[in-house]
């Protein structure tokens, strides 16, 4: 199976749309599903569920197909090392499945659906009823949201990949709207970068050396600068908008 085209699904409201998408092979408009934490409940052909060291074991799948499989820290952790760690990437889990999945699949279009990563003040926050919302814990790689997903972008870019999201709901990802219909195309179709922004906020980031091999970032807030990474944020959203 090709890895071209891979879907990110979360947990928001909007997720369940995935649902109504076929599931039969002629059907399918992704080589590959990564599904963040419940969201495996939605499709049953998931290739790969990615939750965090904390997930309850009630909530995940009893029995798996044997094309499917299960990402943990122990996998996940590495792969978000090797493009540069969880303080500069933001410490959600649709940012860390996105950054797993472009390590390991080496996709051409990451496409998102509920991973906007907005929550109203009442009424459902999640497709399953009301849950808790990384995003808006008190977390310094999160002050700023949009950015992140700027640097994702740049850095799926650079190694060949679009990302977008198929949502129509506000959201706090930059990347641009798409359709299923516009998916294959993406695939082959070119990607233009400012190298040298990129190099200013890669160069920024080594200069923090906010670098946590462990992946447990929050046993180390002390060290954190909130100004510094509002700094690093504003570049990667300058990077991003000089495309």
């Amino acid at each position: 199976m090709r890895n071209n085209i891979v879907l990110i699904l979360g947990s928001g409201p909007n997720a369940v749309q995935a649902s109504q998408w076929g599931a039969a092979p002629q059907d399918r408009h992704f080589d590959r599903i990564v599904a963040i934490n419940n969201a495996w409940q939605i499709r049953a052909d998931w290739d790969f569920l990615i939750h965090p060291e904390d997930f309850p074991p009630e909530r995940r799948p009893g029995t798996l197909q044997p094309t499917q499989q299960i990402i943990t820290a122990d996998t996940y952790v590495a792969a978000q090392n090797a493009l540069g760690g969880f303080v500069y990437a933001g410490g959600t889990m649709a940012f860390t499945a996105a950054y797993w999945a472009l390590h390991t699949l080496a996709p051409k279009v990451l496409a998102f659906l509920g991973c906007d990563m907005v929550y109203p003040a009442s009424g459902p926050t999640h497709f399953y009823g009301t849950g808790t919302a990384d995003p808006l814990r008190a977390d310094v790689t999160l002050q700023h949201l949009p950015s992140k997903s700027a640097r994702l972008a740049l850095k799926a870019a650079q190694a060949g990949c679009h990302c977008v999201n198929l949502s129509r709901d506000p959201s706090q990802l930059l990347f641009p709207r798409a359709r299923l219909s516009d998916l294959a195309a993406l695939s082959d179709a070119p990607i233009t970068l400012d190298q040298a922004l990129i190099s200013r906020a890669d160069e920024c980031e080594t200069s923090l050396g906010y670098f946590v091999p462990s992946g447990r970032y929050w046993e180390d807030f002390d060290r954190l600068s909130a100004p510094a990474l509002a700094k690093l944020d504003a570049l990667w959203l300058q990077a991003y908008g000089a495309r």
